[in-house]
């Protein structure tokens, strides 16, 4: 793609990113980098989000090559003099919706747009994956990415291998996506409020729906009542701010849950590109297939 000479990209709050030239230097929130380095573009900077620390989280990272990129910070340590720290020539981040910049003060978003182009794709749950990977996959063509032919491929091998296991009434299990809170209590996830989760749904797999509770994208529940879902695929989120299962070792009704299932590491915050989503399904139906059905 040859270099132009005006640039410009219209992101999902519906406002218009311009630039003299095409962007080199993209600072990124670190999952839209881990997406971009899916196409092929390497940020030039990454910043996490409250939830995140000091570092930049691996498993958000994905197969984003975390040596030489800086990272520019998450919380309350990150303002917008910090994102410009890396001379950026465009900032890409997401919303879940409402076009609230995700990992940023609403004040850090408006004094960054003054200054730099800011690009915000929204992932959230009025969302499907497949909406999401067509505006990342837009967003990496207008910075200059060749079309990604064998992520289409492996995606359509994994989704047409998930169909085919749902199909298989000896291959169903129940899945139970979860995060593991503290040693006493987890957050149960929502499937319809997870645009990966809805995605395996609409597949016809069979994903625990837990009941009740004022949480919109969460029932927090102790770890009793995981055990009680009796669910033979647990996708557990592997992110650094989930409490590590290391730490659940001797917790007896951790050890049931998993006794009887198939745990997958689930990153809720997976790159939303072809390859990312077809390994993640690739994982999931393994785990269905290791769990009593499907040939394993």
């Amino acid at each position: 793609m040859d270099r132009q000479t005006d640039w410009q990209f219209l992101d999902d709050r519906g406002r218009l990113a311009t630039s003299d030239g095409r962007p080199e230097r993209v600072v990124t929130y670190i999952q839209a980098g881990a997406t971009l380095w899916e196409h092929g573009i390497r940020p030039a900077g990454l910043f996490g989000s409250n939830h995140d620390g000091d570092g930049p989280d691996p498993v958000k990272a994905g197969s984003l090559p975390l040596d030489g990129i800086g990272y520019l910070g998450s919380g309350a340590a990150l303002d917008a003099d910090a994102l410009l720290r890396g001379d950026p020539d465009l900032v890409v981040a997401v919303t879940y919706g409402g076009g609230q910049v995700y990992g940023l003060d609403p004040d850090t978003a408006k004094h960054l747009e003054e200054r730099v182009p800011l690009v915000v794709l929204d992932v959230g749950q009025g969302q499907s994956l497949g909406d999401v990977r067509a505006r990342f996959a837009a967003l990496a063509r207008a910075l200059g990415a060749a079309q990604d032919t064998a992520g289409a491929v492996a995606l359509a091998r994994a989704t047409a291998r998930l169909r085919a296991l749902a199909h298989d009434t000896a291959a169903r299990q129940p899945l139970l996506a979860l995060s593991p809170a503290s040693a006493d209590s987890a957050h149960l996830a929502r499937p319809h409020s997870w645009p990966d989760l809805r995605e395996l749904t609409a597949f016809g797999l069979d994903l625990v729906s837990p009941r009740g509770g004022a949480g919109t994208n969460w029932l927090t529940a102790d770890w009793s009542y995981v055990a009680e879902l009796s669910a033979r695929v647990l996708l557990v989120d592997a992110r650094v701010n989930a409490y590590p299962l290391d730490a659940l070792r001797d917790n007896a009704a951790w050890r049931t849950a998993a006794s009887v299932a198939r745990v997958v590491p689930w990153n809720p915050e997976e790159p939303h590109s072809d390859g990312a989503h077809a390994r993640f399904f690739d994982r999931v139906a393994d785990a269905v297939e290791g769990a009593g059905g499907g040939g394993a």
